[in-house]
């Protein structure tokens, strides 16, 4: 199986959510281009939780208050991927960190366990570490799944 296949292809629903948190979001980034991941919000509920690299609640903050807040530092963080040069295919290098196979539904919400673990190798000789977890909140409506938030940057390993 190739990094960047959906584990899910039984599953309609979590290869839904998959292709949403995985796919979409890795060509997005790799791409700069928010519009390709702009549908994919309940902008009115959205909530972004940082967790600082703790899996302590008492040191996680309201990061992304708005998806507004979020989509800045999103696309601040996916202009610096852009002007980085990697020895290697961006795109490629984060599937292969990428892990998503814990999904929990019941009824029209959703429980998503994202983890990075990995180096994407620069041109210079050094390297990027992708290192923590996501806990992404998920609704379905009007048959599309969307987040409506999440706890990022979890300590991971």
């Amino acid at each position: 199986m190739n990094l960047s296949d959906n584990p899910f292809a039984d599953d309609q629903e979590r290869r839904a959510i998959w292709e949403m948190l995985v796919r979409r979001d890795i060509d997005a980034f790799v791409a700069a281009d928010w519009a390709m991941v702009a549908g994919d919000f309940d902008e009115e509920r959205f909530l972004g939780i940082h967790a600082h690299n703790s899996l302590d609640p008492e040191g996680w903050s309201v990061g992304f208050p708005t998806l507004a807040a979020y989509r800045t530092e999103w696309l601040k963080q996916a202009a610096e991927a852009a002007a980085t040069r990697y020895s290697e295919p961006l795109a490629e290098a984060i599937f292969r960190a990428t892990t998503l196979r814990d999904i929990d539904i019941t009824g029209d919400v959703a429980l998503a366990r994202k983890k990075f673990d990995g180096l994407i190798r620069k041109a210079d000789g050094g390297a990027d570490r992708l290192n923590w977890q996501t806990l992404y909140f998920c609704r379905r409506a009007a048959g599309r799944w969307k987040i409506t938030g999440f706890v990022g940057y979890l300590k991971y390993r």
